[in-house]
């Protein structure tokens, strides 16, 4: 593969795995930030702490749990070989793993502040006039917050661009396989290309910071509305 084709593999690889992981952040991390936003129940703390843990700790100890787990000798890796013969470590798929796994807080928390933000005495009056809750989730909550947790979503993506020390642990740097722009960037700048380095960092920073400006813009309409 020659460098051009890296570079433009890792593009892709890296829009494909974000994506990805940023669909399953939506549908999961939605769900979770509605839970924890609209419920009180014994061992809350102790999710928020499991859910936040990846936002403080060094992806790289992050990835180290998650090889922990889904290595062939994991609890989960263990048992997919058996089941499957096939084992996640060193693929695109550990890539969007560990990508879901870090930007997932993200997610929750942004999206866990709006939802928690909507007025209860709405919650209150639908359930007055006969809504269920997963009525007043989706006619009330859901539409009320949904500049929070669209900027939620729109900062787990960014954050899965740039995701790089878990990806390497668990997914390794193959190219024409599991390399990223952040993993490429690693190796163009360990071999001395600074030329192809200094593309990616351009087309990370960009982006990077188009995706928190348009955060922002949510969050701050979101807090006027």
């Amino acid at each position: 593969m020659s460098v051009d084709q890296q570079i433009w593999f890792s593009i892709k690889l890296s829009l494909w795995v974000s994506a990805l992981s940023t669909m399953l952040v939506a549908v999961i991390g939605g769900g979770v930030a509605y839970v924890l936003a609209t419920r009180q129940f014994k061992g809350k703390i102790i999710l928020e702490v499991l859910i936040t843990v990846p936002l403080i700790m060094p992806p790289t100890v992050t990835g180290y749990y998650l090889i922990m787990i889904f290595g062939r000798n994991g609890i989960v890796g263990q048992l997919l070989h058996e089941i499957a013969g096939w084992s996640i470590i060193f693929t695109w798929q550990a890539a969007v793993l560990a990508s879901f796994i870090i930007s997932l807080p993200l997610m929750v928390r942004t999206a866990q502040a709006a939802i928690a933000s909507v007025d209860t005495t709405m919650r209150d009056t639908a359930t007055m006039l006969g809504y269920s809750e997963w009525q007043t989730a989706l006619k009330i909550l859901i539409p009320l917050s949904r500049k929070g947790i669209l900027a939620g979503i729109i900062l787990a993506f960014a954050r899965a661009m740039g995701e790089f020390g878990a990806t390497l642990m668990v997914a390794g740097n193959i190219p024409g396989r599991t390399s990223t722009m952040p993993l490429a960037i690693y190796s163009f700048a360990a071999s001395g290309d600074w030329k192809k380095a200094h593309l990616l960092v351009l087309i990370l920073t960009l982006t990077s910071g188009l995706f928190i400006l348009l955060a922002r813009q949510f969050e701050l309409k979101g807090s006027r509305s």
